[in-house]
Parts: structure tokens; C-alpha cells; sequence
């Protein structure tokens, strides 16, 4: 939830004033994309700033586009809740970008199509539980195709499985959220489960998505280069080969940020701020899928030799 929306319902702002906030909010992030862009440094960590993102990948999806090279000035982004916190909000509403954004709640889809930011702007929204069985269709129905600017897949499990099944579209940018708790190095992910739901699979939450370098192994075989990740060790960012130019390509040890947030819960669902350890303990006897050898282990066998 972002500190506008916390603060609109604590106050029960009007909401002609909350606009205005949301204008100020918006003037902030102009502000910050002018400062970035007098920045010399090529490290997208070093670039952040946060406007709608959960994060800073605002920044660093401006830095990107600085360096590259986009055809369509079109966005697809999956599992953005209501919408208050994404990676492309700041794209439809300050650079005049169009998009689909697609959600598993009828809720959150609802809210987005009662606000004034969806007749304001060119965005669809769509309530659907995506799997990799139908990702290609529904695109497909959205007239969404060929080159585009922007995929940012954030399902919290099936994301590796959910790219990998994509057919159609040739995003220049490619967002995907990775497990830090897998390692730098080990090329796993959860198994495929269509009916995957984080919350269900375990109750600390913790259990969900694939490792860097599986999702690095998975973009390169699709022409794709790992350029970074964020500081907060969630999100990577990959460009497609063709138009990566100066930007440098990273190998997944050293893009992976160790995760610093605490997000584990007890089965009561109170959080309970596990730390490193305590947390790959947590979740030690889930399976997990090693994408080259296509064995099934579990998480406790992460560290030990193939």
C-alpha cells in the first residue's frame, strides 16, 4: 500500500484532494528523473527512485529505456493487485504509455476500473488466475503481439513456468520477481502447479518462484540479457539482445542481492521475522525442480553438490 493510499484512509481524505496529492506525487518523480538523468553511473542499482513501485524500479526502468532502443510504447504487467504499487503505473500516467495489467482479484480488478486513472489513461484490466496454460490466449485476446516496450510478471510462484510458456510477444524489457532464498547459483524453481497459490503452498509465504540463475538460464535461452537487480533483491531486469548496446550483461552471481526483507509468517498468519537461516529452515523440506537435470529435491539439498 502506498503512503498516499495509507494516508487517504487515515485522514478519509476527499478525493479531489487526494488527486492532488497524487499530482504532488507525481511532481516528486519528475524531479527524481531529472536528477537521475544527470547521473553518469551504468549500475542500475544506482539509479532507483520510487514513485508507484514497490521499490525503485521506477528509476531503473527509466535508466533502461535511457540506453535502449523501444518500438511500442506498450506495457503487459501481471499481479498488480489494485494497482497502487506496480512497475508500469509510472509509464501510463507521466510518459503516456498504454497497456494491459491483469490481476487473480475480482476485487483489486474492480477497484482499478472504478477509478479515475482508468479513463484517464489507455489501460485494460483483466481479472484471471494466469497459468502457463492460458497466458498465450489471453494476450492473444488483447491484441497484444510482436514487439512490445515492457513485461513485468510478478505471480508470486509460477513465473519462470509462465515466461517460459510466452509465445507471441517480444518485450524490450523483461521484469521478473525471483526467490533470493534459492541461491545464486543453482538453476531451480518451484514445480509446475497451475493452481499454485503462495499463501496455500506454505504458510510462511517464503515458498514461491524460481532462483536467479534459473530465470537467467531461461532469458538466455530466449535472447535475453540479465542487466541487473534491484537493492532490494526481488526483482531482476533483463533486455532483449538486440538492443542491449553499451548496457552490461551480468551473470547471476553478480546481479543477486540477498534479501534483507522479513516477510515470514507463523500459521497464524502473525509475521514473525525469521532471519537467513531460519527462514531456508522454514521451508527445508519443499520441493524444488532443477531446471537441467530435471530432478525434483528439496530445499534443504540447496547447498549441497549435484
Amino acid at each position: 500500500m502506498t503512503f498516499l493510499k495509507r494516508l487517504r484512509q487515515l485522514l478519509l481524505l476527499p478525493q479531489a484532494i487526494y488527486d492532488k496529492l497524487d499530482q504532488l506525487q507525481q511532481a516528486i518523480g519528475r524531479l527524481e528523473l531529472a536528477h537521475q538523468q544527470m547521473q553518469a553511473s551504468n549500475d542500475i542499482r544506482h539509479n532507483e527512485f520510487k514513485v508507484y513501485s514497490q521499490n525503485g524500479e521506477d528509476g531503473i526502468i527509466q535508466f533502461l529505456l535511457r540506453h535502449i532502443r523501444v518500438e511500442r510504447d506498450i506495457f503487459v504487467e501481471f499481479g498488480v493487485a489494485d494497482y497502487q504499487e506496480s512497475n508500469t503505473r509510472f509509464l501510463l500516467q507521466q510518459c503516456n504509455w498504454s497497456g494491459l495489467i491483469m490481476d487473480g482479484s475480482a476485487e483489486n480488478i474492480e477497484r482499478i476500473k472504478s477509478s479515475p486513472l482508468y479513463w484517464r489513461y489507455n489501460v485494460k484490466a483483466e481479472q484471471t488466475f494466469i497459468t502457463a496454460e492460458n497466458i498465450n490466449e489471453l494476450l492473444r485476446r488483447h491484441g497484444i503481439a510482436g514487439d512490445i516496450g515492457i513485461l513485468s510478471i510478478d505471480i508470486d510462484g509460477n513465473d519462470y513456468w509462465v515466461w517460459k510458456a510466452m509465445e507471441d510477444v517480444r518485450p524490450a524489457i523483461v521484469i521478473t520477481e525471483y526467490n533470493s532464498l534459492f541461491g545464486a547459483q543453482q538453476k531451480v524453481t518451484i514445480p509446475y502447479d497451475k493452481d499454485f497459490v503462495r499463501e496455500q503452498a506454505h504458510y510462511s509465504t517464503l515458498y514461491y518462484g524460481a532462483s536467479i540463475a534459473a530465470l537467467e538460464h531461461l532469458a538466455r535461452s530466449r535472447n535475453y540479457a540479465l542487466v541487473g537487480s534491484n537493492q532490494a533483491g526481488n526483482n531482476l531486469f533483463f533486455v532483449r539482445d538486440d538492443l542491449l548496446g553499451t548496457l552490461r550483461r551480468y551473470t547471476p552471481e553478480k546481479a543477486y542481492v540477498q534479501a534483507q526483507f522479513r516477510e515470514s509468517r507463523a500459521k497464524s498468519g502473525q509475521l514473525t521475522f525469521l532471519g537467513w537461516e531460519e527462514r531456508l529452515a522454514e521451508i527445508a523440506e519443499m520441493p524444488l525442480f532443477e531446471i537441467e537435470s530435471q530432478r525434483v529435491f528439496k530445499v534443504k539439498e540447496l547447498c549441497k553438490p549435484s
